[in-house]
């Protein structure tokens, strides 16, 4: 952003918020519990202090998340610096100039006393931005910087009618990307938070079941290089058998492990070595010359897992909640 160019904060609120916000000239952050932050240090330290002392039972991690967005409202935000705040009922994003320093107070919304004073100067449809600049005002935070796409808030101002943005958006297929990727790595750290060791090998049997194998997974213990058996007859006479070893670290896998499951593998059988991690140049190597052997690392693994999601069952569906939504493809002139 040009230095000369006043900053622009997203904010974000409930919807009971937007009335109260818009009607009376400010905007706010919750946490009343903290009670008056004004007479603290400038520092982050002192803020974090606070938020630790006035949620006892909140996670240390989430300390810093959350001090650190009443700091940068208290000390950060500065008079003559621009907000964006969006709202769902109209669909409209509203912008102001921040007029008055740091307040609290608790009146006239007391789930809201952390208080800055706005002048707004414009109601802007949504139409009238880039799908980039929407999704970075969809962040997940009270209050947050805009950074990628400050120039489409200035342009907003200066114009006198609203404008909508071109069928060709270039945005659009960032975006959907981003999306994708996030819903991947949300699914990689919830199974490798909840799913360690043996209880790893029971998802990809069930994994496997919705797609159509039978599966017998080994007891828990000592590893013996082959985690589950699976196989397409109800007796599991009939080729092909599978021998099946999974790895829960998100490390890489290397080819001494590799070959330590193919050397299980029997002829007219077959080698599966699933990992939430990767797999070294040795292993992936070692894999490529065997017919029989395949290795699937943690983002083909996510490939199978959303193939087969609606398959899974209500336990595993529980583990790694994913709803269905459509999002915006990239228009190809």
């Amino acid at each position: 952003m040009d230095e000369l160019a006043p900053n622009i904060w997203g904010v974000h609120a409930e919807k009971s918020a937007d009335v109260l916000f818009l009607k009376k000239g400010f905007v706010a952050l919750g946490w009343p519990e903290t009670g008056d932050l004004s007479g603290l240090p400038g520092d982050r330290d002192a803020f974090k202090a606070r938020v630790a002392a006035s949620f006892p039972g909140m996670k240390p991690a989430a300390v810093p998340y959350n001090s650190g967005q009443l700091f940068r409202f208290a000390h950060e935000v500065k008079i003559g610096d621009l907000v964006a705040f969006p709202t769902k009922g109209d669909r409209q994003i509203h912008i102001g100039r921040i007029e008055g320093p740091y307040t609290y107070s608790p009146d006239p919304a007391p789930g809201y006393p952390h208080h800055r004073t706005v002048k707004w100067l414009k109601a802007v449809p949504r139409s009238s931005f880039t799908q980039g600049a929407l999704y970075e005002l969809g962040a997940f935070l009270s209050l947050f910087m805009i950074t990628t796409y400050p120039h489409e808030y200035m342009a907003a101002l200066a114009s006198k009618e609203p404008a909508v943005t071109p069928a060709v958006d270039e945005t659009v297929g960032v975006i959907a990307e981003d999306v994708q990727e996030n819903t991947r790595d949300f699914v990689i750290k919830r199974l490798a938070q909840e799913l360690k060791g043996h209880p790893f090998a029971e998802f990809v049997a069930h994994l496997l079941q919705t797609m159509g194998y039978r599966t017998r997974v080994s007891e828990e213990g000592p590893d013996a290089g082959v985690d589950i058996i699976a196989h397409r007859d109800e007796l599991g006479f009939e080729p092909p058998i599978i021998k099946v070893q999974v790895k829960s670290s998100l490390g890489n896998v290397g080819g001494p492990t590799v070959q330590a499951l193919y050397g299980n593998v029997e002829g007219g059988e077959y080698g599966l070595l699933v990992t939430l991690g990767t797999f070294t140049h040795q292993a992936r190597t070692f894999a490529r010359s065997k017919m029989n052997l395949r290795l699937i690392d943690g983002g083909e693994l996510v490939n199978m897992i959303l193939a087969h999601y609606e398959q899974f069952d209500s336990k595993y569906k529980g583990l790694i909640p994913l709803k269905r939504v459509y999002i915006p493809q990239a228009i190809i002139e």
